[in-house]
C-alpha cells in the first residue's frame, strides 16, 4: 500500500529502538533481582515497571505491523484500533494498581507519566483509527504521534525505576544490611 509505504523507515527506527529498550529493561530486573524483593515491591513492580514493557511491546507491535505489506488500510486500523482499546483497558488497570500498591506513593510526575500520558497517546490513537477511512495520511500521522508519544514515556518510566531502585532503594537496602551487621 502506497500510503504505508513512507513509514517504513520510521517503523524502522521506533521499533527497533524498543525491541532494544525492552532487552535492556530485562537486563535491568535480572540485576535488581539481586537485591531483597518485598510483597509490596512486586505490585510497585507490577505498577510501574509492567506498564513500561508493555508500552514498548505495543511499540513494537504497531512498528512490526505497519510495516507489513498491507493492500488496504483496513488491516492496520483494525489492528491499530484494538490495540488503542487493549491500551486504554491497560491504562486503566495500572491506575488501580498504582492506587493500591504499598511500597511508594506516587507523586504528580508518576501519575502523568504512567497513567495520564498513555491514557492520551491511546486516545490519539482511537480517534485517528475512526478518522482512518476519511483522512487516512492525518490518520497515519496520530497513530505514529501516540506510538512515538508511548516511546518517550517508556524511555521516561524506565529511567524513573532505574533511578529510583539505585538512588533511593538500593539505599535502603544498604543502610538496612549494615545496621543488622552492626555490633550491638
Amino acid at each position: 500500500m502506497e500510503l504505508l509505504r513512507g513509514w517504513e523507515s520510521f517503523y524502522v527506527i521506533v521499533g527497533s529502538s524498543a525491541g532494544a529498550l525492552i532487552g535492556l529493561q530485562f537486563v535491568v530486573i535480572t540485576l535488581i533481582g539481586e537485591t531483597t524483593i518485598t510483597q509490596g515491591m512486586q505490585a510497585a513492580g507490577d505498577a510501574f515497571s509492567t506498564p513500561t514493557i508493555v508500552h514498548f511491546g505495543i511499540v513494537l507491535f504497531l512498528s512490526g505491523t505497519l510495516s507489513a505489506p498491507w493492500t488496504s488500510m483496513r488491516g492496520p486500523e483494525i489492528l491499530a484500533g484494538a490495540t488503542a482499546l487493549f491500551g486504554t483497558i491497560y491504562t486503566l488497570i495500572v491506575l488501580r494498581r498504582m492506587r493500591r500498591q504499598p511500597a511508594y506513593a506516587p507523586e504528580t510526575e508518576d501519575w502523568i507519566f504512567h497513567f495520564a500520558l498513555p491514557l492520551i497517546a491511546y486516545a490519539v490513537m482511537a480517534i485517528s483509527c475512526m478518522f482512518e477511512p476519511a483522512h487516512a495520511r492525518g490518520a497515519l500521522f496520530g497513530i505514529a504521534a501516540a506510538v512515538l508519544l508511548l516511546l518517550f514515556i517508556g524511555i521516561h518510566n524506565a529511567w524513573d525505576s532505574v533511578e529510583y531502585i539505585v538512588f533511593v532503594h538500593k539505599r535502603k537496602h544498604q543502610e538496612r544490611e549494615r545496621q543488622e551487621s552492626a555490633p550491638q
